[in-house]
């Protein structure tokens, strides 16, 4: 694979059979739990296979696949010792803020938490803590954490910390923390990377091979392999993630300048690329009203597919320090004056 090709070409050509007479274009689907005498949970298939080397082209490092975001979020888990302290964003994701409050209730961990814009708390953590979990951007919040100053302060520090990015949002074509110094970045590849909300999968990238060797052995462990059909369509939704997130980023800026501009909102959250934005409403009740009028923007709890989705993050059990009338947006593919037109409406009260 050439370097010098942009993270867009890498992720359609990465993973992909070797060019030859008879040789398919695309990986098949194999499904098989046993290659030969190896058990396909201890190995892997060449499906699994070919989507690891693809994501881990991109992020600059070996990728082991799991069967969903928190399935990754538990394997790297699985990697600290007991009574460490792990340093967390205050906005971040539900799912993952929600296992760490479970190791902490079993005296696992010490969580620490800590405003995600914060750069001194975070680069005085980096001496102080055992594990630095980032973030950017932020979930629901879209705060931009300074990744550089953060990830270089954890490589100077005499306590060395684990540093682990969750690139969810920003994915491999925004950002590789693994360049940056960080030891582990995750996904939920449920989201942008597989792209079309068909699928459960996660997946963990690390540059060492100390950590690759105990991540796939907490996978074996665990049994928290990916399925042979959900690798595949994660590997074929990763083809056009470039193409994807482009469009999306240019719809979003869009929308977030139109937002920015409506008497009804009282502020926009956009880090300016990028497919997630959040803006936020006068109380819970407004944003709840916003949501009952769309048309066209679905009303649901996940993120990053071709179609767009809302959703008012403060009602889940977990995030109701989110501010009430915070609003998360995912933004599609559809067309921006259609987006647009649906979203006026609902903040206007009419029909679009």
């Amino acid at each position: 694979m050439n370097d010098s090709w942009s993270p867009r070409t890498r992720a359609i050509l990465a993973g992909r059979p070797e060019a030859g007479d008879g040789n398919p274009a695309n990986v098949p689907l194999v499904s098989a739990s046993a290659l030969g005498l190896e058990y396909s949970r201890d190995v892997g298939t060449p499906t699994w296979a070919a989507f690891e080397e693809a994501v881990g082209t991109l992020e600059g490092g070996t990728a082991t696949a799991y069967a969903s975001g928190m399935a990754t979020v538990t394997a790297v888990l699985d990697l600290l010792p007991v009574g460490a302290t792990i340093a967390v964003p205050v906005y971040s994701y539900v799912g993952t803020r929600s296992a760490f409050d479970h190791a902490h209730e079993q005296g696992k961990l010490t969580v620490r938490r800590i405003e995600p814009t914060d750069t001194d708390a975070w680069v005085a953590a980096a001496g102080e803590v055992d594990v630095l979990w980032l973030e950017s951007p932020t979930n629901p919040t879209l705060d931009v954490m300074d990744l550089d100053a953060i990830l270089k302060a954890a490589r100077s520090s005499d306590s060395a910390p684990l540093t682990v990015v969750d690139n969810t949002f920003a994915t491999p074509i925004g950002q590789q923390p693994l360049e940056l110094g960080a030891d582990v970045v995750v996904h939920s590849v449920t989201k942008f990377i597989g792209g079309h909300s068909d699928l459960l999968l996660g997946v963990a990238v690390t540059a060492r091979d100390d950590l690759s060797t105990s991540l796939r052995e907490a996978r074996t462990r665990t049994g928290a392999t990916p399925g042979a059909l959900e690798a595949w369509l994660a590997l074929r939704g990763l083809r056009t993630l470039g193409v994807r997130l482009a469009e999306e980023s240019r719809t979003a800026a869009v929308l977030a300048e139109r937002l920015g501009g409506h008497p009804a909102v009282e502020r926009v959250r956009y880090p300016g690329t990028g497919a997630m934005l959040s803006f936020d409403l006068v109380d819970g009740a407004a944003a709840e009203r916003l949501c009952a009028n769309l048309k066209l923007i679905h009303n649901a709890t996940s993120l990053g597919g071709v179609e767009s989705t809302i959703e008012r993050r403060a009602h889940l059990p977990g995030d109701s320090h989110v501010a009430p009338g915070l609003l998360r947006l995912s933004v599609g593919l559809e067309d921006p004056e259609d987006l647009w037109r649906d979203l006026s409406a609902a903040l206007d009260g009419r029909p679009s």
